[in-house]
């Protein structure tokens, strides 16, 4: 996807569609308690996630049908294997969801040649709207009750600077090993984050450093990635310190550490 004025109007579109996968899932969390059920993994499911995946792979599918899909909540897409493909999160951060807390987001990005180029991140309990294209630039909107979008602004990373460093760490899934990765550096503040914000306050400059020494799997980071990119930050994998790639035959992925290029950042 090489025409610029395609790839704003993908943005555009997929923006949409995120605003409505999160209005469907505010009805759940505004709601009655719901069900909570286990997926062979272990990991939970509620009837905001399936329904949040039923909208947009139904939009994806209509609007860009030559384009593939895979989408953490049907297994069958997990066994696909191209160079280039949309990859969704209906509800990154359930953990968060189901305890009503508000850091869990709606993610969908566009993987070109094993890197995330294009993506949007929504919190719709925050209001927060992120979205960014390499080619273009990263952005971040307000969003209303009402779903009405207003005081969108470029974003971009931190500005190189002295001094501590300021980190976000996962707030459901911490580990001693990341705890251990921070010591290697001067950390004057560490905030706590669910889902795929941790890479969207890296993105705003309101984070420096954002390791993450636990399981991941593709869908979870590629459009948190792909706004960080935009902004001008990096995310690399902790073993060989090289860019974090997509497409890899099982979809999980390596420890890594998102960070603007001039954090100094090592091997764990």
């Amino acid at each position: 996807m090489t025409d610029q004025i395609q790839r704003d109007e993908m943005v555009t579109r997929l923006c949409d569609i995120a605003l409505s996968a999160g209005s469907v899932i505010m009805e759940v969390y505004n709601g009655d308690d719901f069900d909570v059920s286990l997926k062979s993994d272990e990991s939970p499911v509620t009837v905001a996630d399936q329904r949040a995946d039923a909208l947009i792979s139904e939009a994806l599918l209509a609007t860009w049908p030559d384009i593939p899909i895979v989408t953490e909540e049907q297994a069958s897409t997990h066994s696909l294997s191209a160079s280039t493909f949309l990859i969704v999160d209906p509800l990154d951060g359930t953990k968060e969801f189901i305890k009503r807390g508000g850091d869990f987001t709606v993610n969908i990005a566009l993987v070109e040649d094993g890197l995330p180029t294009l993506g949007v991140v929504y919190a719709p309990a925050k209001g927060r709207l992120f979205s960014g294209d390499v080619a273009t630039g990263a952005f971040e909107a307000q969003v209303s009750a009402e779903n009405v979008v207003s005081n969108q602004q470029s974003i971009s990373v931190a500005p190189e600077r002295s001094g501590p460093l300021s980190a976000v760490a996962s707030l459901s899934h911490r580990t001693p090993e990341t705890d251990a990765y921070l010591e290697k550096f001067e950390i004057g503040s560490l905030k706590s984050a669910g889902s795929s914000l941790k890479f969207c306050l890296v993105a705003t400059g309101e984070a420096d450093l954002y390791p993450r020494l636990g399981p991941t799997m593709e869908w979870d980071t590629a459009a948190g990635h792909a706004v960080l990119r935009a902004a001008g930050g990096e995310v690399a994998d902790l073993a060989t310190l090289d860019p974090l790639t997509y497409g890899k035959a099982n979809f999980r992925n390596p420890h890594f550490v998102a960070f603007p290029p001039w954090v100094p950042v090592s091997r764990a």
